[in-house]
């Protein structure tokens, strides 16, 4: 049963099983309200990102809600994402300003090649090129944003349940 406390919402909204929506759920933890920024810091808090690629990681903070339609709120969610990814791997990035960014060009990347609206799909040159100095101004390794943009083209960053509706 629910009390007032985030945690225990955070805790309800990882239960799967539940088949809440995934979209009233995001829209939901990315509001600019005390309880909410709180439900979503628990939610983010008891994840375990520890020797976690980021995309691996970005994925399953995903898995729990569809991110909302509105930037400021996506902006808040990927932002406490980033902090406790660094924090959970001190060494990965200069800064948590690294992995937010990087994590919301894997957003837009993920748009890119798989929404079918869009024609002029994204290069792996493209990529790199658009996340060029975002480790405090410092390139990350070429092969690291080749093996991000792989990851992404050839495993989309999905609910499940979008996945298997896709397949049907």
């Amino acid at each position: 049963f629910l009390n007032d406390d985030p945690a225990s919402l955070a805790t309800l909204f990882q239960n799967t099983e539940l088949g809440l929506d995934k979209t009233a759920i995001g829209d939901y933890l990315g509001e600019d309200k005390p309880f909410n920024k709180n439900a979503l810091h628990a939610l983010v808090g008891g994840l375990d990102f520890k020797g976690q690629s980021l995309d691996g990681s970005l994925r399953h903070f995903l898995s729990f809600f569809r991110l909302p339609g509105e930037a400021q709120k996506i902006d808040r969610m990927m932002e406490k994402f980033a902090e406790k990814y660094c924090n959970d791997n001190p060494d990965r990035f200069a800064n948590a300003d690294c992995a937010f960014v990087l994590s919301f060009s894997l957003i837009m990347l993920q748009t890119d090649l798989h929404n079918p609206g869009i024609k002029n799909k994204m290069t792996k040159d493209e990529f790199v090129r658009n996340n060029r100095g975002i480790n405090d101004n410092q390139d990350l390794p070429r092969e690291y944003l080749e093996s991000l943009y792989d990851g992404v083209f050839h495993n989309p960053i999905s609910l499940q349940e979008d996945q298997e509706a896709r397949n049907r």
